[in-house]
């Protein structure tokens, strides 16, 4: 699994494939739709890289207040 590092400001495909259990070429996959999620909201984005911040919005809520 990655730890989170405060200056870690985007994930690759390996460890992506950690944390969610998953093998790398379907990480690239997942890596490639959240790409696209973000160009559609007019991020630009980087292939085979992902936003922390966003990753964690998308599969874990953090960007909800959860008690």
């Amino acid at each position: 699994m990655y730890k989170k590092k405060t200056t870690q400001t985007f994930l690759n495909a390996e460890q992506v494939a950690d944390e969610l259990g998953i093998s790398k070429p379907f990480a690239y996959k997942m890596i490639r739709e959240l790409n696209e999620e973000l160009q559609e909201k007019g991020f630009i984005t980087i292939a085979g890289r992902i936003s922390t911040k966003y990753f964690e919005e998308r599969f874990y809520g953090m960007k909800q207040n959860i008690v």
